[in-house]
């Protein structure tokens, strides 16, 4: 956000506190996904070692899934001044 994007001290403090709390939600979210596919590729090497890989689904699907949620914290939702300006200014060029 550029100074211009700002928003006043209240609202500041609540954006804070939401971006708190995705960052928090993301690390929740990538200990999960580490621990529960740690034990699923233990439960491959103890059953069927140099058999199919099969944990590769769950790693994949679930992956899709953790790049949404990185992106939606790391890139967001909220868009700047400037991209809501320039869409202003497309809609009134119709």
């Amino acid at each position: 956000m550029t100074r211009t994007d700002m928003p006043e001290t209240g609202d500041l403090r609540e954006v804070a506190i939401t971006r708190l709390r995705k960052k928090r939600d993301l690390q929740a979210h990538v200990l999960a996904y580490v621990l529960v596919n740690l034990f699923l590729t233990g439960i491959w090497l103890l059953t069927m070692p140099g058999g199919f890989f099969w944990p590769m689904f769950p790693l994949a699907g679930w992956g899709i899934g953790l790049a949404f949620h990185i992106w939606d914290v790391l890139v967001g939702s909220v868009p700047s001044e400037e991209a809501i300006r320039a869409e202003m200014k497309r809609l009134e060029r119709r």
